[in-house]
């Protein structure tokens, strides 16, 4: 059955149907170049080109660098690097700073026109008088300078002979209007900074609402989507185009949904900054980020988050999605492709007292039971393994079905085992587990030992052929749902201190071939993903996320 169409999907439709051109219909993401995409922009992201491949229609790439004072050339690289791993391919790449010739020519006949002027007072003056949601704004006192000296100083402005904050650009509207926006905006100001395209070229730069339509439109958009929080930006953007028509070529509309919200995340690049400033991560790709670099640090997929998206949807209002739900695409995409291995994070020893002591055997177990073709591994078996501490207990009631004294178990794809005794050291602690095996139970065999029901079963690895690595457990960076929403209260007050914890573990030896980004399900713990600081001497294991989602059980 084909899925509903969502409300964006509902607006081109409704455009196609009163005669708009199918051949014209275009679409655009436009980051801009100040830090790491998010899980956020993944939505936009999505939102923009499923659009593109539903219409067969193109979808551009534009960088809104208007602001070199915080954007740099490795953003972009990140930017385009990401858009591809997710699997899209976009049909322009452009940037805002390619318009800034037109944009600036726009702006001039916009004073022409009586529209824009230049004011000369300072930041704080502005804002003073540009009143509150309540009272009306008041007019500058150089709101209503001649055509000749506005062209003029803006030129002026443009060639360098002012300093910061002496002068901006402002569109002239009206200082009444309920929209704040509509109050005459900045459209220029000065800005000596060095840019990452235009070098020194520039020492005045547009704002964004200033360029965003007028970039639509060069572009030819038929639809720009934007987020809620710039619905009132609709009326300047809209005022803008107004204001430098009639044109003779498709004027762009803009439409907005609702941002991603994640519970127990913060998108916001300043906050996010502010974790890597102060050292609560590493770097804007820490597993523990909901940066995309860092969400496919932590073994994400591009599949497991489009597959989020679709499942959110795309609304008209703001809500917070349940962090669980990404999760759950994660696993249902990463359970039909990662390999099964066995991983023990909590090693104690255990000897199989009736094994031989020279004897090692090669067993068998599936690659993937969801893609039965791969077919199977080898991994080898002996008398001395390592288990997980927590599956053994030397006294246990009726409903522990792991190993205890007396009571039998099955090793994973291999036998049966009995446990016997223990060895402790000298404060008691238990160092050792003592078993017996059943020869004739091994998994597979056929035999009438290896149909034995036992209710436990559980992974191990072979002490002397296990990989020692290293793995690091990753949990939520905060321990509340919505650690921005008191504006009282300090997002970083709600960290999360145990959000990384790095343990010593042992792994089959097979996994010595493994490439950094390679999915494994580490057989009864979760899926762990190959840390690009890994080495072949020293491999390091992510925390992709668990078999099954344990924080909703802690919260009920």
């Amino acid at each position: 059955m084909e899925q509903a169409l969502h409300f964006i999907e509902h607006i081109v439709e409704e455009d196609l149907n009163s005669g708009y051109d199918k051949a014209k219909l275009c679409f655009r993401f436009p980051p801009e170049p100040n830090g790491h995409l998010h899980i956020g922009h993944v939505k936009a992201i999505c939102l923009n080109f499923n659009l593109g491949e539903r219409y067969n229609a193109p979808v551009n790439l534009r960088f809104d660098d208007t602001n070199p004072a915080k954007e740099e050339q490795q953003f972009v690289d990140s930017i385009k690097e990401n858009i591809k791993w997710l699997g899209y391919n976009w049909h322009l790449e452009c940037y805002a700073s390619d318009y800034f010739d037109q944009l600036y020519s726009w702006a001039m006949k916009l004073i022409e026109k009586g529209r824009a002027y230049v004011d000369s007072q300072t930041s704080d003056d502005i804002a003073l008088q540009k009143g509150t949601p309540t009272q009306p704004g008041r007019n500058s006192p150089y709101r209503d300078r001649s055509v000749e000296e506005n062209k003029h100083l803006f030129y002026q402005m443009k060639a360098g002979n002012f300093k910061e904050g002496q002068h901006v650009l402002r569109a002239k509207i009206n200082m009444s209007s309920p929209n704040m926006l509509m109050r005459d905006p900045i459209m220029y100001r000065i800005l000596y900074k060095t840019h990452h395209r235009t070098g020194d070229k520039w020492c005045i730069y547009p704002m964004y609402d200033w360029t965003h339509g007028q970039s639509d439109y060069i572009e030819q958009i038929s639809h720009s989507l934007c987020t809620l929080e710039f619905k009132p930006h609709r009326d300047l953007y809209d005022w803008f185009l107004d204001s430098l028509g009639p044109f003779n070529r498709l004027r762009p509309k803009q439409r907005e949904f609702a941002r991603m919200n994640l519970s127990y995340t913060v998108t916001s690049k300043r906050k996010l900054l502010e974790l890597i400033k102060e050292n609560f991560v590493e770097s804007w790709d820490d597993p523990r980020m909901p940066t995309i670099s860092g969400l496919r640090r932590r073994g994400y997929t591009p599949k497991s988050l489009r597959n989020f998206v679709d499942a959110a949807g795309v609304s008209k209002r703001e809500n917070i999605i349940d962090i669980s739900l990404l999760e759950h695409s994660l696993r249902e995409d990463l359970n039909s492709i990662a390999p099964r291995v066995m991983g023990v994070l909590d090693p104690i020893k255990l000897t199989i007292t009736n094994y031989s002591d020279d004897k090692t055997e090669l067993l068998e177990g599936e690659i993937n039971p969801e893609q039965p073709e791969l077919g199977s591994r080898s991994f080898p078996f002996s008398k001395h393994l390592f288990i997980e501490r927590e599956d053994f207990k030397e006294t246990a009631n009726r409903k522990f079905f792991r190993l205890t004294l007396n009571k039998e178990v099955r090793l994973k794809n291999a036998y049966i085992i009995k446990g016997e005794s223990v060895i402790k050291d000298s404060e008691g602690n238990i160092i050792e587990i003592l078993c017996t095996y059943d020869p004739n139970s091994k998994s597979g065999s056929g035999t009438e030992s290896s149909k034995r029901k036992v209710k436990g079963t559980l992974h191990w690895v072979s002490q002397a052929e296990a990989l020692e690595v290293q793995v690091r457990l990753y949990d939520r960076l905060f321990n509340v749902p919505a650690p921005d929403q008191n504006k009282d209260i300090n997002f970083k007050t709600f960290i999360n201190p145990h959000s990384l914890k790095t343990i010593k573990a042992y792994v089959e030896p097979g996994l010595k071939s493994a490439k950094p980004g390679d999915h494994f399900q580490f057989q009864r713990q979760g899926y762990f993903v190959l840390d690009k600081d890994s080495s072949s001497s020293k491999l390091i294991f992510n925390k992709t996320v668990g078999l099954r989602d344990t924080w909703s059980k802690l919260k009920e």
